[in-house]
């Protein structure tokens, strides 16, 4: 890859920053097409947002970034206009500047992400009997996305009840032809489990279910990104479910938050720099 004086810009924020993929993949990705256009990471304090997002304006070159842990919200509250996404997640995950309207304008990619995944893989929710574990950060915007789909039924559970009603509540008002609700974490009559939970980053964590519960054939799905299997994945194997990696959303995610600042990636070619796994 040359950088020159017209290389695109494109950062990810994020605090910290060593453990993020963004950049990997996109640069390699970029390389690859041909696209004179790079990622760059970038470590910003808490009290420096402000200032960074300033000077990220002013830069002419600089198309937008993607946003992660602990900046979703804030970058939220920065944004002078939101898509719907980000709108029903409160919170963002991309960033674009408006350089004709002078603003900041938020998209989030969690949930149009996981299900566009799960598309890449054969996989649909339509018609199916689905329980997602978590009711905030990205299990908000799955939960919208995964009811846009059709499912059966949307069964959301979370450690505090009163969050998943909530969720539950708010989803089922946008999609009256779904029956949405909040429910225990008991995977024993759904088609589809999908731990948009923090468990699973750590080979410590406790499982987001028990495994009890866990039925042969179940699609198990992970929105948690790391390599190989989560714990959560690896006793589905052995309770003969299938199961879909969180990688899957990640690359879907690049792909579009790349679109959303003005630089088209390929798919295929994000997929192929980590390469595919089981699903």
């Amino acid at each position: 890859m040359i950088i020159d004086g017209n290389t695109r810009i494109v950062g990810i924020l994020a605090n910290p920053i060593s453990h993020v993929r963004t950049p990997q993949l996109f640069n390699a990705s970029a390389a690859k097409q041909g696209l004179n256009a790079v990622c760059i990471p970038c470590h910003v304090l808490n009290e420096d947002m402000k200032a960074f997002l300033a000077c990220a304006a002013a830069i002419q070159n600089y198309l937008g970034m993607a946003v992660t842990i602990p900046y979703k919200e804030r970058a939220l509250e920065a944004c002078g206009e939101l898509t719907e996404s980000a709108r029903e997640a409160g919170s963002v995950n991309a960033m674009r500047y408006d350089r004709d309207k002078h603003l900041w304008i938020g998209g989030n990619f969690d949930g149009t992400g996981f299900v566009a995944g799960l598309r890449e893989r054969g996989h649909s929710v339509r018609g199916k009997r689905v329980l997602l574990l978590g009711a905030g950060g990205a299990a908000k915007p799955i939960a919208y996305a995964i009811a846009r789909e059709q499912p059966a039924t949307l069964v959301i559970h979370n450690r505090s009840e009163d969050r998943a009603v909530e969720l539950a509540a708010c989803v089922q008002r946008g999609t009256a032809s779904v029956g949405v609700q909040a429910g225990p974490a008991d995977a024993s009559d759904f088609d589809v489990v999908i731990n948009a939970t923090s468990l699973g980053l750590r080979d410590s964590d406790p499982l987001p279910l028990p495994a009890e519960t866990l039925r042969p054939g179940t699609l198990v799905c992970e929105a948690v990104i790391r390599d190989g299997d989560t714990p959560l994945l690896a006793e589905a194997r052995k309770h003969s479910c299938e199961v879909h990696h969180g990688q899957y959303m990640l690359y879907a995610q690049i792909v579009a938050i790349a679109r959303f600042v003005g630089v088209e990636l390929e798919s295929t070619f994000v997929e192929r720099i980590l390469g595919p796994h089981d699903s």
